[in-house]
């Protein structure tokens, strides 16, 4: 009978170490997240904006190219300037610091950037003494929280907590890993060039700027005095916008939206073209207009897609054919040669003189050049990715030759 006892009390008293030793463990998780924040515009204003010396790119987003720079925008922190006279050896000038930057444009000499609700105008046109000369305020009123009149956004944080990959606010799941991630010469202005990512775009005196619902139309007639014309209501899920002889051609999540921009400071509703969810750019020549649709992140039907689209009536574009991606991001045209961003799968050029016969005209497929949008440039393809900003010469289309790579800091996960 002593035996039972004493393994009983072995037992008791293992038990009771297993949970103290339990009791000591803790489980922490550490991630980047997008957190919300309220500021008020009157103290973002009051902060001074002046130019810095260079800085390395941390998580670029948009780019943009200009005479012989290139811009690169750093998501709500400001833009890098760097002069890429020699593609093969980008030099990075400087850096401005625009709080709650997205987007950006340049005509002549007057670069636009959004500072979260006002626009921005500064003068580059003495590249070592780059000057803010205009704000116009109130403008991208989206941002506003009306009840309060502060204005949201979200800040890039790094937590440890005990909580798993998935925090929510409001009442919305938010991913913890999620990122946020052509231009044409005018008479009398000079314009920059913007990928097919772009938010902003220039065309016929006026700058063109959509958020998820609307389309706002900015006078630049004069460059360093942009004026607010009015909004468009233009639906939910606007992405992106590309400007081809006086006309708009907007990427949403649900389909293309095409306006006539003939009368630049109103431009009218032409035609939409739907399709099924997805994430959606769009470049366009005189007949066609090419779109990527894919999944990830908000993008929510498991569609990988190049969708050529007939625009030769644009008020009834019609699907021509599609084609299986992997995950298509940005794209750039280059007369009969198409450029598609990938994504995490690398970077693929098409000859698509016949839209007919895409998929049997594949020039090349980088699998190891990551990438999420492109210029196609009079000097080199410009192509953004997670791992930096890198160029190629494509003066041979159906061989890329690497000019050079600028890495980044704190490369992302595309999704």
């Amino acid at each position: 009978m002593k035996t039972p006892r004493l393994i009983k009390a072995f037992l008791i008293l293992a038990s009771g170490l297993f949970f103290s030793c339990e009791d000591q463990i803790n489980t922490t998780y550490t991630y980047r997240t997008m957190m919300p924040v309220y500021l008020e515009m009157s103290d973002v204003r009051a902060r001074m904006i002046a130019v810095e010396p260079a800085q390395p790119l941390d998580n670029p987003g948009k780019i943009y190219l200009y005479k012989d720079y290139l811009l690169v925008n750093e998501p709500t922190k400001g833009i890098h300037i760097l002069d890429n006279s020699n593609p093969s050896s980008p030099v990075n000038l400087s850096f401005i610091p625009i709080e709650g930057n997205v987007d950006l444009a340049v005509n002549s000499d007057i670069l636009y950037a959004d500072n979260y609700v006002d626009l921005l105008a500064f003068d580059i046109s003495k590249i070592s003494n780059i000057k803010l000369i205009n704000r116009v305020e109130d403008v991208f009123t989206h941002m506003y929280r009306h009840d309060t009149g502060q204005i949201i956004t979200f800040k890039d944080t790094v937590i440890t907590t005990d909580s798993p990959r998935w925090e929510t606010w409001r009442g919305w799941a938010v991913r913890s890993d999620m990122s946020f991630a052509a231009n044409f010469s005018a008479a009398s202005q000079s314009y920059g060039t913007g990928g097919s990512m772009a938010r902003f775009t220039l065309m016929d005196g006026h700058l063109y700027a959509v958020d998820e619902t609307t389309l706002r139309v900015f006078d630049v007639k004069t460059p360093n005095e942009p004026k607010f014309v009015k909004p468009i209501d233009l639906g939910w899920g606007i992405e992106t916008i590309f400007p081809f002889q006086k006309k708009l051609f907007i990427g949403s999540n649900r389909g293309m939206h095409i306006y006539d921009a003939s009368t630049p400071h109103s431009p009218t509703r032409m035609a939409v073209y739907e399709h099924a969810v997805a994430c959606d750019p769009v470049v366009v020549n005189e007949e066609h207009a090419f779109v990527t649709l894919r999944s990830g992140n908000f993008c929510v039907n498991n569609i990988n897609q190049l969708q050529v689209i007939d625009i030769k009536d644009p008020y009834k574009p019609t699907l021509k054919k599609a084609y299986p991606m992997l995950n298509p991001h940005g794209l750039g045209l280059a007369g009969d040669f198409l450029y598609i961003a990938e994504g995490r799968h690398g970077l693929k050029s098409f000859n698509v003189k016949n839209v007919m016969a895409i998929d049997q005209n594949q020039l090349e497929f980088l699998e190891n050049m990551k990438s999420v949008d492109l210029i196609p440039g009079p000097k080199s393809l410009i192509v953004i990715g997670p791992d930096g900003v890198c160029q190629f010469d494509y003066s041979t289309p159906s061989k890329l030759r690497k000019l050079s790579c600028i890495q980044v800091n704190n490369p992302v996960v595309i999704k």
